[in-house]
């Protein structure tokens, strides 16, 4: 070999040397292996739960899916850090950190949980009365067990339904009991001796607007839809019994009223049906606060 052919061998093995360096590092640094097994809490298989892994140092990602033995593998993985993220429909995720050793095998398996049920607030308002609270009542606090609950959402919805409107009827209860009060304590000077057309007009008028309210408020209670199965118990009793005498006397008061007005109008004394106006309308007034009180104080 001439000196010329040396130095052209030379050349090329120094223009090679970096190539079988590199080569040589490369095959040092081989790739990291992540596999497992993909269950629920009870042992059970997932397939398709999605595996994904984050590499911190370079924030590149890499996701698989397990298959239908619910393994699953991930390859030629760089050595380092991973954030890994294992989740599955119906299911909780589940996020860990692990570290990744080139050339080995870390094996990394995930029992994934149900996700648990928000708990259902609870109420000791009864199912007939209105409800008091902000929360309505539910389908247990008619004495219903558990198990027949479950899943009986028409039942449900009747039962919000009939607390919305009774709180409605409760409502314009307390606001009809403002004008009744008023109208029996100027029933007086409407009635008396010394009375004019103002004190009876006055009167007439609290007496018409306690009326109109008490009815709107009736409508709510006699329209608001009955769950079936509901029984009526403690205080509702008694407010529903109390509606059998304030209910007629809310009818017989404004007749008897008109009555009297008339006689008074033309100057004549009360008598007659008329003079029980005012007993009456007292008896009414009587049993309808004694129908408020009952669900506005636990006894």
């Amino acid at each position: 070999m001439n000196a010329r052919a040396a130095k052209l061998v030379l050349a090329a093995a120094i223009l090679m040397l970096p190539l079988l360096i590199v080569e040589h590092l490369g095959a040092q640094v081989a790739g990291a292996t992540l596999s497992g097994t993909v269950t629920d809490a009870s042992g059970a298989v997932l397939p398709k739960a999605k595996i994904s892994v984050k590499n911190l140092d370079t924030g590149q990602s890499t996701a698989t899916q397990s298959n239908s033995a619910g393994l699953y593998n991930l390859e030629n993985l760089t050595p380092g850090d991973y954030e890994v993220t294992i989740s599955a429909d119906g299911f909780d995720t589940k996020v860990a950190e692990v570290a990744l050793t080139g050339g080995a095998t870390l094996t990394m398996n995930a029992a994934l949980s149900a996700p648990q049920a928000q708990p259902q607030a609870t109420t000791d308002n009864l199912p007939n009365a209105p409800s008091s609270s902000k929360t309505a009542p539910s389908l247990q606090d008619l004495g219903f067990p558990p198990d027949q609950t479950q899943g009986n959402a028409k039942e449900q919805a009747l039962l919000d339904k009939r607390t919305h409107m009774l709180k409605i009827h409760q409502r314009l209860g307390l606001i009809a009991a403002i004008p009744l009060i008023a109208s029996v304590a100027t029933s007086v000077g409407a009635g008396g001796k010394n009375t004019s057309n103002t004190d009876r007009n006055v009167h007439m008028v609290l007496g018409a607007a306690a009326s109109d309210l008490y009815f709107t408020s009736a409508y709510f209670a006699i329209r608001a839809p009955r769950v079936p199965g509901t029984t009526t118990r403690g205080p509702i009793r008694f407010h529903k019994a109390m509606a059998w005498i304030h209910g007629p006397g809310m009818i017989l008061t404004p007749i008897l009223g008109a009555m009297a007005y008339s006689e008074k109008s033309h100057g004549e004394k009360v008598h007659g049906i008329a003079a029980a106006h005012g007993p009456v309308a007292i008896v009414t007034a009587g049993a309808f606060g004694a129908a408020l009180l009952s669900v506005s104080l636990k006894f």
